[in-house]
């Protein structure tokens, strides 16, 4: 297992990861069933329109459209720390109805005044940042009290699982299980309820890629298993 500097702040994706994140398989299968998911988690009685949205490793900006669509925001802040953030999301920032600001930058160091956006979107992300610890402190900080934040994660069996490992790019050492990413959402101070977690086992995420209960019609038991994904919705304490 590789280990990684807290300074690092990028792990570079491959070319087949590139390609991979702008294919139909990727928006259809686990972009859009994450959000399809993640809107079911919402709290009866919290709202769903939010006027101002952090989105975290917007990368080529498939995900600018899917929250300009569904939660109709007036601006939307692309974060990445790649720095051709700008080229790559150009033809999806066209297409948003909501205005779009681009902010080059770490998720561990993020450059927003506290308290000034009412929902962050964490999708497939947070497993590529190297200090994690200060970037959900930052996530409590940059969010207004009473905001929240859409988290969709691999957990580490999949990240560490060989087909993972052989087509991919990640900081190795810093992946958490499901249990240790909500001890660490919970650390942060946010509020977390169990009935907005899910833990969904799609067939992508299983090292055989879903094989063995094709063949056998057998799915591991979830009381026991280690889970490969985890998607939460938790909120910022109100002031």
């Amino acid at each position: 297992m590789n280990t990684v500097n807290k300074k690092q702040v990028w792990v570079r994706e491959t070319k087949f990861g590139d390609w991979f994140l702008n294919t139909d398989t990727w928006i259809v299968h686990v972009l859009r069933r994450a959000l399809n998911d993640l809107q079911r988690l919402f709290p009866a009685g919290k709202p769903q329109q939010f006027e101002t949205i952090l989105d975290i490793g917007t990368g080529f900006g498939h995900s600018l459209l899917e929250l300009d669509s569904r939660f109709s925001p007036s601006k939307i802040i692309a974060l990445d720390v790649d720095p051709d953030l700008k080229i790559k999301t150009a033809e999806k920032v066209q297409q948003c109805q909501a205005q779009i600001d681009l902010l080059v930058c770490n998720a561990a160091e993020i450059t927003l005044p506290a308290n000034s956006v009412d929902m962050i979107f964490c999708h497939q992300t947070f497993h590529h940042i190297v200090d994690q610890e200060s970037a959900i402190q930052e996530f409590y900080r940059v969010l207004k009290p009473g905001g929240c934040v859409l988290f969709a994660e691999s957990c580490r069996r999949y990240i560490h699982s060989f087909i993972i490992k052989l087509l991919f790019r990640h900081p190795m050492s810093v992946q958490k299980t499901d249990m240790e990413y909500l001890k660490l959402i919970k650390d942060a101070n946010f509020l977390v309820d169990e009935q907005s977690v899910s833990r969904p086992f799609l067939w992508w995420s299983r090292e055989d890629l879903g094989i063995w209960q094709t063949l056998t019609g057998k799915v591991e038991d979830p009381n026991t298993r280690e889970e490969t994904l985890i998607n939460a919705i938790f909120y910022k304490p109100c002031a």
